[in-house]
């Protein structure tokens, strides 16, 4: 699909728009059927980031008031594992602000997290911890994370007017560097930034190079003390034509509701998974209140749709909670 046609789909009218949903849906049913993968992040180190994304609530150029504290416990972070997979979550994410996981005693202690929640838990592990150098990346693989979340943020050619303390192409090695240590990868980014239609083709363009296993889709919710506080959200069709055009470009990628799924959407939250998405980040996100696990079962349910984990090395699905008694 060419820039054209991008920008074609993103400035479709609703009486345009809407019929195509009935593809993108057909699309997501063909590859998963009813089910939708649910995962779950925590705040494992928050705030005081050297960066200066324009977005980001933990930069300490943000005037946010976001709770700062060093890595979590052990204990913690294994507390947050056992109740992501008591809410029915196929995977579990540890996050930390900054530009990347430097320290030696950091970096032990996130391996020994893994170790023991790998032990203890069971669920999948995946981990966003910044630009990290490779040999890291095969401590993680070894330890247990088998998928590594590494956002591009946005487009190339936009990138420097969101973000000045690092580059586009570290955040491409990094997926990369991932990828090389024999980690899936989850690459995605956040519209609404103030990007151009052909900037969004271009993000999304980027990301098929990069052959990401799952692209979680985040959508700009501006926080006041942020560069971007004072921009307007999408609105929720906007929103939609965006996953819409992810999955006829990506139909066989997860694709992954992530932050600004509530605020943007709003009432049109549930048509998500017509415009073709299979899966939702549930529970609180990094600095700012989610959707509770329960309510989005709920949702599920009153659409006719199931919970899912992954199971096995290769991935097969293993249905974890129906909320049909029929096929």
């Amino acid at each position: 699909m060419n820039s054209a046609d991008w920008t074609h789909l993103f400035g479709l009218s609703w009486a345009d728009f809407w019929p195509l949903l009935q593809k993108t849906s057909a699309l997501r049913e063909s590859r998963w059927g009813r089910r939708v993968q649910l995962c779950v992040i925590i705040n494992a180190k928050s705030g005081l980031c050297s960066e200066d994304c324009a977005f980001c609530s933990q930069s300490v150029q943000a005037q946010t008031g976001v709770p700062t504290y060093p890595l979590l416990p052990k204990e913690k972070l294994m507390e947050a594992a056992q109740a992501a997979a008591e809410a029915g979550a196929a995977r579990f994410s540890l996050v930390t602000s900054g530009r990347g996981i430097v320290s030696a005693r950091d970096k032990e202690a996130i391996l020994q997290a893994v170790a023991a929640i790998q032990e203890a838990v069971g669920i999948k592990l995946c981990a966003s911890l910044g630009i990290v150098d490779r040999s890291f990346l095969d401590e993680l693989r070894a330890a247990g994370v088998t998928r590594f979340h590494h956002n591009l943020e946005t487009a190339a050619s936009f990138f420097p007017q969101i973000c000045t303390t690092h580059s586009f192409a570290e955040r491409v090695a990094t997926v990369e560097a991932a990828k090389a240590a024999g980690m899936s990868v989850c690459v995605g980014g956040i519209l609404g930034l103030g990007e151009s239609l052909v900037q969004r083709w271009e993000l999304a363009q980027a990301i098929a190079e990069l052959d990401p296993d799952a692209i979680p889709l985040n959508f700009l919710h501006p926080l006041p003390g942020t560069r971007l506080a004072d921009l307007p959200k999408l609105t929720p069709l906007e929103a939609l034509k965006i996953i819409a055009a992810y999955r006829l470009t990506f139909p066989d990628k997860t694709i992954i509701m992530c932050g600004g799924r509530l605020p943007t959407l709003r009432s049109l939250a549930p048509l998500i998974f017509a415009a073709g998405a299979n899966g939702l980040m549930t529970g609180d996100y990094l600095t700012t209140r989610g959707r509770l696990p329960e309510d989005d079962r709920l949702m599920l349910e009153d659409l006719g749709l199931e919970v899912e984990v992954e199971e096995g090395a290769k991935g097969q699905w293993l249905l974890t909670q129906s909320f049909q008694s029929h096929g």
